[in-house]
C-alpha cells in the first residue's frame, strides 16, 4: 500500500514564508510526476506546481517567482518552498504522485493528507 505523508504548513504572516514537505512510502516501483495542490474555501482544487523526474518544473500563474518545487527521488518526497505568501494562498495544500507499485503496472495518482497553510494580513 502507497503512502503519501506531508509535513509542514501553518500560520505565517503576509509576506512570510513556509515549507511543505511530502514523502511516499510503501510499496514503489517508480514515481513519475510529483506536484503540490490546493484548495481554497469555497474555490476548486488548483495546480499549485509540479516537478518530473528529470527536475523539470512547471507553476500555476499565480505562485510563479514566489514558490519552488523540488524533489529528492532517492527519498521519494517532493517539496515546496513558499515564499512572499499572499493572503490568497492561504489553503489547504496537497502533495500529489504518479506512483506505479510493479514493473510493467498501471500508473496511479495518490494524494497526501492535506496541510493546513494560512496566511494572515
Amino acid at each position: 500500500q502507497v503512502r503519501l505523508v506531508e509535513s509542514g504548513g501553518g500560520l505565517v504572516q503576509a509576506g512570510g514564508s513556509l515549507n511543505l514537505s511530502c514523502t511516499a512510502s510503501g510499496t514503489i516501483f517508480d514515481i513519475d510526476v510529483m506536484a503540490w495542490y490546493r484548495r481554497a474555501p469555497g474555490k476548486q482544487r488548483e495546480v499549485v506546481a509540479s516537478v518530473l523526474t528529470t527536475g523539470r518544473t512547471n507553476y500555476g500563474g499565480s505562485v510563479k517567482g514566489r514558490f519552488i518545487i523540488s524533489r529528492d527521488n532517492a527519498k521519494n518526497s517532493v517539496y515546496l518552498q513558499m515564499n512572499s505568501l499572499r493572503p490568497e494562498d492561504t489553503a489547504v495544500y496537497y502533495c500529489n504522485a504518479l506512483i506505479s507499485v510493479q514493473s510493467g503496472g498501471t500508473w496511479d495518482a495518490y494524494w497526501g493528507q492535506g496541510a493546513q497553510v494560512t496566511v494572515s494580513s
